[in-house]
Parts: C-alpha cells; structure tokens; sequence
C-alpha cells in the first residue's frame, strides 16, 4: 500500500466517523452531509438553501462542534446589519489610542444565517475574507484563521426584507445545496429522536476531528490524480454552459451567461473530494457527473425567456451531463 493511499484511508475514515456525529441529530439528509464534507474538504464555501424548518442550521452547529480545537461564529443577517458589524472596526480609547477589535468572521467556521436578508453593502463585506481569506479594516490588513470555511443558509420563499445574493457573492460559494424535505421514514426517526428542542450537549457529539486534520484532507485533496481525460471532461462541461450550440444543448438556449473558469478549478477540487471519500487514489468521469450541479447550479444566469418558462439551472446541468461525451 503506497503513502498516498494510506492517508486517503485515514482521511476517508475520519470524516466518516464526523458524518456518524452528525447525524445523531441530522436525520435523512445524507446526501446534503456528505455534499457539505466534501465542500469542507476542498477548502470551499458552502451555500444551503431550502424552506424553514429542515435542519440547515443544527447540522452546520452538529459539524462544527466535531472539531476539537475550532472557533465558530454565527451571524444572524438583518436588513440593519452594517459591515463593520461583519469585518470589526478602529476604535479609539484616551489611554490605549486607536486599536482594532476583530468581528465574528474570525473563526474557522462561520454560520451566516440567512444571509438574503442582509443589503449588499453588508454581503460585499464578505466578499474579500470568502475569495482571499483576509480582512481589511481601516488602514490594516488581518489574516483570517486556518481554515475558515463559510456555511451560509438562505430562504427561498419569503420576498419581504430579502436581498438577492450578488452574482459576484454567489461565484464565492464552491457549493450550492438544496436541502429536500425528508421521506416518511426519517420523518418517523425525527419524531422518535427530537420530539423536543435539545440543548446542543444532549446530542453527546464527540470530537473526531482537529483543525489540523481538515488542513492535512484538504492537502491531500490535491494529490488525488486527475487523468488528461478527468480534466478534458471537467472542461468540456464547464465550456458546454458558455458555448451550448457547440454541443447540442438544446437549453443552452437559456443560458444568458455560463460559469466561469472558478467553476472549473472549483468542479476539479470537487472531484477530486468525491474521489477520496469513495476510497481512489484516482478520479474517475462518474466523480464529475455525481457533483456537477451542486458546483454548476449557481454559476449559470438564465435569460428571461428561461425563467418565464420555469426552467432551472438544474435542468441545463442535466442535459449538458447527458450530451457532452467523455473524449
């Protein structure tokens, strides 16, 4: 057994043994915990949408609370919230002079709770920890901790108070989930397991993680092999959202803009994440189609026509996964 292929195995097992922590209390949403480990993983951002109600933010606190020596933030966003309310700010005291108190994006997980409510000015004081993992106040420049991941919800069904995510805010998030209702089945667990509000210390999460674990997977992420023809298809896919005539993509006429060359690099890092946590040292085109929307999804804008339609995002990703071969 060679080195790389044991420190996947190590790695694979650790972030199973998260995946059992979580869902003591996050029941029927696996496919949405194993989306957000993998977002983890390639050091990426996540954004979770669904309607209230489905767990988002128990299972962003269930996770974080598995990493023993993590710091964790969380930011409620209003329609009052003001940037330095995010980022931190200069004050000024007559003994001390000017000195800098740092604001809750300084953790290594940062819960942005409901972050369509927030007016842009606020979202825009994201932009630059999410891309660069710094922070700018006043004069000075600070380094954000390692690693720092952000896991933000928003609400898609209330209109008042709500401020659409920027196409440049969205491009930050390597992940978009939607998080489904659960069957009939998990719904009978939930009753049985939460038929009442728990403190987060009765769920008995137990810490299987460090900070330096998720550096280490998320070093580890870059050496699974990507073949020529991994790389082609990666490409091929993202090129399919910007030139849909070229492969037949019959709602490539939909497409107003396609996804940039950060889905690309994102969809790769993606990848190569769904590889190790099935156990390869190498990807495989299957590692591309299984994770495609939840990297694609966002990075698309439809034209009007499309949306008048009812057409989504999904429904281009699908039908580019089934029209652009593997070369």
């Amino acid at each position: 057994m060679d080195e790389l292929t044991k420190r996947i195995q190590k790695y694979k097992n650790k972030l199973d043994e998260v995946r059992a922590e979580v869902r003591k209390g996050v029941i029927g949403q696996e496919v949405v915990i194993d989306s957000v480990l993998k977002c983890i993983s390639c050091n990426g951002h996540v954004l979770l949408e669904s309607v209230p109600g489905l767990a988002k933010t128990l299972l962003v606190r269930l996770l974080t609370s598995t990493v023993e020596d993590a710091t964790f933030q969380r930011i409620q966003f209003t329609p009052d919230l003001l940037p330095s309310d995010i980022t931190g700010t200069t004050v000024y005291e007559e003994k001390r002079g000017f000195y800098t108190v740092k604001g809750p994006i300084f953790a290594n997980f940062l819960l942005g709770d409901e972050i369509n409510r927030a007016p842009p000015k606020v979202q825009s004081a994201m932009l630059q920890g999410m891309q660069e993992r710094i922070v700018t106040i006043g004069k000075e420049t600070f380094p954000l901790p390692k690693p720092f991941i952000v896991l933000a919800t928003q609400n898609p069904l209330e209109q008042k108070g709500v401020y659409p995510l920027s196409l440049a805010q969205v491009d930050r998030f390597l992940f978009k989930i939607f998080v489904d209702y659960p069957d009939e089945e998990a719904e009978i667990l939930i009753l049985n397991e939460n038929s009442m509000v728990k403190k987060m210390e009765e769920y008995g999460i137990q810490k299987v993680l460090t900070t330096k674990d998720i550096l280490e997977i998320q070093g580890c992420i870059k050496d699974i092999r990507l073949s020529l023809e991994v790389k082609e298809y990666i490409t091929d896919l993202v090129d399919a959202t910007r030139h849909p005539l070229e492969y037949d993509i019959e709602a490539g006429k939909y497409i107003k803009w396609g996804a940039s060359p950060r889905a690309t690099i994102g969809l790769s890092l993606a990848t190569q994440a769904t590889a190790m946590m099935n156990n390869r040292t190498f990807a495989i085109p299957n590692d591309v189609r299984s994770i495609a929307h939840l990297v694609l999804r966002h990075r698309l804008v439809l034209n009007y026509e499309g949306k008048a339609k009812g057409i989504s995002s999904d429904d281009v990703v699908d039908e580019i996964i089934d029209n652009v071969p593997v070369r």
